[in-house]
């Protein structure tokens, strides 16, 4: 009889059988019922095979959460470099519908970093917030340069309370490179085009709605409002 293959040999690339195995519990069940033993099974190895590379399930979601938004900032990033949107306003709306296409093609990966909180969970900021923060860094960028050319209507951006200027310059230290009006406006183009990605992936716009057309709508909504 041959020897049983070791895991090393069943699995060359465990780290990432480990976590695509995951995906596909998330997938399926829903991240709060995500377990080790249950990829073990998946993969047919031993549990503690797995925790050699996360020791428990929250190494593991974290793992997953960083990935997650690389993937969204690599999709951002691409965006930008692809050449073909040339002007800033360009680049601004070709960023929200890579977004949206993000999204649409990772429902999971999207629901993970912004949906409903993992009962007993808590992300580590250290490890977390950084990826957050490169998955934002696109948009940011292209506010910015048009804040720099003075090509947005700042007349909507000035008025600010002390509460929330305070707030934005307690993020422009972090970030380091831009202005508060920069800052503002990216969190809440955002936030704009979060809640209707939202609303796509849980099914909530009605049957005879087609949300890509709303959500292009939305993005020159923003390029009028703001450009």
């Amino acid at each position: 009889m041959s020897p049983r293959p070791r895991r090393e040999e069943r699995h060359p690339d465990l780290l990432n059988a480990i976590k695509d195995s995951a995906w596909k519990q998330i997938t399926e069940f829903g991240a709060p019922a995500l377990n080790l033993r249950a990829i073990g099974r998946d993969l047919g190895i031993a549990a503690p095979s797995i925790y050699n590379y996360f020791p428990g399930r929250d190494n593991l979601v974290t793992a997953l959460i960083v990935d997650a938004y690389h993937s969204l900032a690599e999709a951002q990033e691409a965006a930008l470099e692809s050449g073909l949107a040339e002007s800033f306003s360009a680049k601004l709306f070709s960023l929200g519908i890579a977004y949206r296409d993000w999204v649409v093609k990772h429902p999971h990966r999207y629901q993970l970093i912004f949906g409903t909180p993992i009962p007993n969970y808590q992300a580590p900021d250290d490890v977390t917030v950084p990826a957050a923060t490169r998955a934002l860094v696109p948009l940011i960028k292209v506010i910015q340069d048009l804040y720099s050319a003075n090509a947005l209507r700042t007349e909507r951006l000035t008025e600010m309370s002390p509460k929330l200027e305070s707030m934005l310059r307690s993020w422009q230290k972090v970030e380091g490179s831009s202005d508060i009006e920069t800052l503002y406006l990216a969190m809440v183009i955002w936030s704009r085009l979060h809640g209707l990605v939202g609303l796509e992936i849980g099914n909530q716009f009605p049957p005879f709605i087609d949300p890509a057309e709303i959500f292009q709508r939305e993005m020159n909504n923003i390029l009028i409002q703001y450009l």
